[in-house]
């Protein structure tokens, strides 16, 4: 039983060579890197009947309270519980089942059910083009501006080195609808319509995705706002309200999962320049800065696919991440020997975080004023 995930091969570099924005040694890197490749052969290691367990008793619950979401539409009163129940279920797969799937998180169990080639979530995005804009893209140059989409999304402005134009006055507003239609948004962002714009990719290179998308949308949109709201007969208008509804749901609480393990106040971000020749531990590294944490309680991680382990999923992105709680209490006591930031905060804290930098960047990033040159008298020297 094993499970691999491309990362940089080991490289070496001198300490000169490293960015003012490494705190650690050349020397130091690898050593974090060592630590933290151990901890995942540990975990590998032990993977065994009580992961398969739990994935599975997670796709149980996620279909029956989507099964009791359905039931309950026939019987109008019920109409907030079928909501609540159909909302809990497509987080579940879409956060604890889909994106974790996915990954190849349990690829090791041979279930067709729940491999990452076979495995297609309830949303709008295709899972075949989301791996690779996510699985490969992202998990591979996080954090990296110009290479890391997800930086913005190709909508927004979230970090200081994107040059600003008068396009991103709208920050807030982009941002809201994005929360809105977020499944939309995730399936449409492999199209890259950005680059289409600045010409640096054509609509030619776009048609077998967009083909992949076309396809997705038109079965999700039969599902949720014809078939099954046919089905309840009568209640066809109630029942595409509540699947509606559902479905906003859980596109605003990913949205927020999602903003808060990526830009808070604190997460760095990395030029392309920096990354260059990265070690394994540099790798590592800028995971660990890229990503922040989301105290709270059991029931919260669980319905956040445990992606308030950010920094731990983005350390080991293909370890089931039911074992993300017990990895973050290593990670962090490895933290405070190396001096590293390890940013966590509760929910309120990071959501607060996240919308003050949409509304802070949406302006022109004020340049620092320059220090006032001293005069004769000021001068220490001057005698």
């Amino acid at each position: 039983m094993s499970i691999t995930i491309d990362k940089p091969p080991v490289k070496t570099r001198t300490d000169k060579e490293l960015s003012p924005k490494y705190t650690l040694t050349a020397e130091q890197l690898d050593a974090f890197g060592e630590e933290m490749d151990a901890i995942r052969q540990r975990i590998v290691a032990d993977l065994g009947e009580a992961d398969a367990s739990y994935i599975r008793k997670v796709v149980k619950y996620q279909r029956g309270f989507e099964v009791a979401g359905r039931v309950m539409f026939y019987v109008p009163p019920l109409w907030p519980a079928a909501v609540a129940a159909l909302s809990v279920s497509k987080i579940l797969d879409n956060m604890e089942i889909g994106h974790n799937v996915m990954h190849g998180q349990y690829d090791w169990m041979g279930d067709p059910g729940l491999n990452s080639r076979m495995f297609e979530w309830d949303t709008m995005a295709p899972s075949e083009n989301w791996k690779y804009g996510h699985n490969y893209m992202h998990h591979t140059y996080t954090n990296i501006v110009g290479k890391d989409r997800d930086v913005g999304y190709g909508i927004l402005r979230m970090d200081e080195e994107q040059e600003w134009r008068p396009y991103y006055l709208g920050n807030p507003l982009y941002a809201f609808l994005l929360m809105t239609f977020f499944e939309w948004g995730v399936a449409l962002h492999d199209l890259e319509v950005e680059e289409v714009v600045a010409g640096r990719r054509t609509w030619a290179e776009n048609r077998q995705i967009a083909a992949r998308i076309w396809r997705k949308v038109r079965k999700q949109v039969a599902k949720d706002y014809l078939v099954y709201p046919l089905l309840t007969g009568p209640f066809f208008v109630s029942t595409l309200a509540g699947n509606a509804v559902a479905n906003l749901i859980r596109n605003v609480w990913t949205f927020n999962i999602i903003f808060c393990g990526h830009f808070p106040a604190g997460v760095a971000t990395f030029t392309v320049e920096e990354t260059e020749d990265e070690s394994r531990g540099g790798w590592y590294y800028r995971q660990l800065l890229g990503s922040a944490n989301i105290t709270g309680s059991k029931l919260m991680h669980v319905m956040s696919g445990n992606l308030s382990h950010q920094i731990e999923h983005h350390l080991f992105p293909d370890i089931p991440a039911r074992r993300y709680p017990e990895i973050a209490v290593e990670v962090r006591e490895i933290c405070e020997r190396y001096g590293l930031q390890y940013n966590a905060g509760p929910l309120h804290q990071q959501l607060f975080s996240v919308a003050k930098k949409i509304f802070r960047l949406s302006l022109p990033t004020r340049s620092p004023r320059p220090a006032p040159e001293a005069t004769a008298a000021e001068t220490p020297l001057a005698a």
